[in-house]
C-alpha cells in the first residue's frame, strides 16, 4: 500500500491554514503544502505530488467544486483522495460534494486535535 506522506491544503483563511498545517505537520506527521487559492494549488499541485488533497469549499474566485474539476486533470483523485473541508454541511450538498469526486467532507470548524486522524481514516478506506 501506498504510504500517506504530502498533503495538499487548499484554504483562503490563512489563520485556517495555519491551524491546519500546524496540526498535520506535528500531530500527523505529514509535509503540508498550503495554498491560498484554487489558481494556486493548480499552479503547484504537480510539483509537490501530493497523496492527499484538502480542499476548502468556499473560497472567492475558484472554488473548492471549481478547483476540483480542474485538479482531476492534473492528478488521479482514484489514487489522490480528496475532502472537502466546509461548514455547508447540509446532506444535499454531502452528496454532490461526493458526487463531484470527494471522498469524504469534514466539517468545519475542525478538531485540530483529531485531523491527522480523520485524514488517515479516508486515505485508509481509499487505500485500505
Amino acid at each position: 500500500m501506498a504510504e500517506l506522506k504530502r498533503i495538499l491544503h487548499v484554504e483562503d483563511d490563512r489563520s485556517i491554514q495555519a491551524v491546519a498545517k500546524l496540526a498535520l505537520e506535528t500531530l500527523g506527521g505529514f509535509e503540508v503544502l498550503s495554498c491560498l487559492s484554487g489558481q494556486e494549488a493548480l499552479d503547484q499541485v504537480q510539483g509537490f505530488n501530493p497523496d492527499f488533497i484538502l480542499l476548502d469549499v468556499m473560497m472567492p474566485g475558484m472554488d473548492g467544486p471549481a478547483t476540483l474539476s480542474k485538479l482531476r486533470e492534473l492528478v488521479d483523485i482514484e489514487q489522490v483522495p480528496v475532502a472537502f473541508m466546509t461548514a455547508k454541511v447540509q446532506p444535499q450538498e454531502i452528496e454532490q460534494y461526493r458526487q463531484l469526486g470527494a471522498r469524504e467532507v469534514i466539517v468545519k470548524p475542525f478538531d485540530p486535535m483529531t485531523l491527522a486522524a480523520q485524514v488517515r481514516s479516508i486515505w485508509s478506506r481509499v487505500h485500505g
